[in-house]
């Protein structure tokens, strides 16, 4: 089993500088900003044989008792009872400061193991900056560089040393399972609901617009089936993005979206559905995700309100026609049953396998049905069909003159396909290739002399009977 590594220190000491190199990604999000990261993040990490879970903490500010500071704080201890070895990072810049002194108490009384780094020590000497350190009484200090790398291999070498190394190496390939996305406005209680979802406090759900920054994927098991969630920053309207910092959280929301199989796009009850939804849901309909629609806050309207809300979402989000919508309360847990259920249905739908015989003869009972109009003096002619993918479901038509054929038609395909392998969920798309010519590259082949004889006593005989033009 893989030894659980968490990194704590107060804000802005390069936690997560440090999280991205050992997992060798850009995962967490790294700015010059007290408070970057809220949730704790888990990556995975291998130094030589040896593998490892590293989790990613926010600034450890354990004297302050509410607001967000507290909500994270708890995000960290959650995570160092969860710890084999804790990491705990401090800036050789700053030195030594009381708030060090304070987490190293808390620390000490986990009763983990704990290595002191000393970051940021790059061009300075190591045995001096890290000499005050020796007074927070957690062994030796060993400086180190996150952003430059320095000294972070002696020190994963010092960490894992206690650990056992099981004698195969471990896989790494990823289980096929679905990965769901939640995305949505800011405050509409996505993580909210990924909390109700994993059934703990997973991630901090505050009474506060723009409280996820960054993408966190969860592990979760339910009915004895894996999923990976993925909580989401709020998209906001471009105009009203100002902070690069929420820039950067918007675009890892859309390679999220890229990355699952299935985005569950929440929208508030309490609110009619904005134009700004409208688009997040354009966006997950061009990325060709399957789809699950939650309308959130469904607990506290009147009759007369929800009659209003149902009417509004269909209105507006028809280009939706194939994804299920459900009325949730993530904070009462109320729907979350029929929620999961569609995700099933539309993972495997997104996944489907569509034999080449059945789409053809689908393709040719549809034509027969109703052939593509013309355009022009042909009418074009489709022949056969077979899948060219999945994630969203590939339908490729081989005709001729497929130029021609108007997007009203290949809406009409996409519905038939749709309709005969039980699609519903996810976005089909079909997509036509012209039929190749076989002759069309062949030369003529050169005349013999006796057909060149023939040719022009044909020529001579034209001329005889309609003149000089023939």
């Amino acid at each position: 089993m893989k030894p659980t590594l968490v990194l704590v220190g107060r804000p802005n000491v390069g936690k997560s500088t440090l999280f991205n190199r050992l997992t060798k990604t850009r995962d967490a999000l790294v700015a010059d900003l007290p408070g970057l990261t809220r949730d704790r993040h888990y990556g995975h990490g291998r130094v030589g044989d040896r593998p490892y879970l590293v989790v990613d903490t926010g600034g450890f500010e354990p004297v302050v008792k509410d607001g967000i500071l507290h909500e994270m704080a708890k995000q960290t201890l959650q995570a160092v009872d969860e710890a084999d070895c804790i990491v705990f990072l401090v800036d050789a810049r700053q030195g030594l400061t009381p708030h060090d002194k304070i987490i190293a108490d808390k620390l000490r009384k986990s009763g983990r193991p704990i290595f002191l780094a000393v970051n940021k020590a790059e061009g300075m000497r190591r045995d001096v900056v890290s000499a005050e350190f020796h007074e927070l009484g957690l062994g030796d200090p060993l400086a180190i560089s996150s952003a430059h790398g320095e000294g972070v291999r002696e020190l994963m070498d010092l960490v894992l040393a206690g650990f056992y190394v099981p004698d195969e190496e471990e896989s790494e390939e990823e289980d096929r399972h679905p990965k769901i996305a939640i995305v949505g406005r800011p405050n509409v209680g996505k993580s909210t609901l990924v909390n109700r979802l994993l059934g703990e406090e997973r991630v901090i759900a505050f009474d506060q617009p723009g409280t996820t920054r960054d993408s966190i994927y969860l592990e979760l098991e339910r009915d004895n089936k894996h999923y990976t969630l993925i909580d989401t920053a709020g998209v906001r309207k471009r105009g009203k993005v100002f902070e690069s910092i929420e820039k950067f959280s918007v675009i890892k929301t859309l390679q999220a979206i890229e990355d699952a199989n299935v985005v569950v796009l929440v929208l508030d009850a309490q609110q009619d559905v904005s134009e700004q939804d409208a688009h997040i849901a354009g966006f997950i309909l061009e990325a060709g995700r399957a789809l699950v629609v939650a309308v959130n806050k469904w607990d506290g309207l009147d009759p007369a309100r929800r009659d209003v809300i149902k009417t509004d979402v269909l209105r507006k989000l028809q280009f939706l026609d194939f994804a299920k919508f459900h009325h949730i309360s993530a904070l009462q847990g109320s729907g979350i049953g029929g929620l999961f259920k569609s995700v099933d249905i539309a993972y495997a739908a997104a996944m489907a396998k569509m034999p080449t015989p059945k789409l053809t003869r689908v393709l040719i009972a549809a034509t027969d049905k109703h052939q593509p109009p013309k355009n022009g003096p042909l009418r074009p002619k489709l022949r056969y069909a077979h899948q060219g993918g999945s994630n969203p479901p590939l339908v490729v038509v081989h005709g001729t003159a497929v130029a021609s054929i108007a997007d009203s038609y290949k809406r009409y395909l996409e519905k038939v396909f749709r309709t005969a392998f039980e699609l519903e969920g996810t976005p089909l798309r079909v997509q036509f290739k012209q039929g190749h010519n076989p002759f069309a590259d062949r030369k003529p082949a050169p005349m013999t002399e006796a057909e060149e004889k023939h040719a022009r006593a044909q020529r001579r005989r034209g001329r005889k009977m309609y003149g000089s033009k023939y």
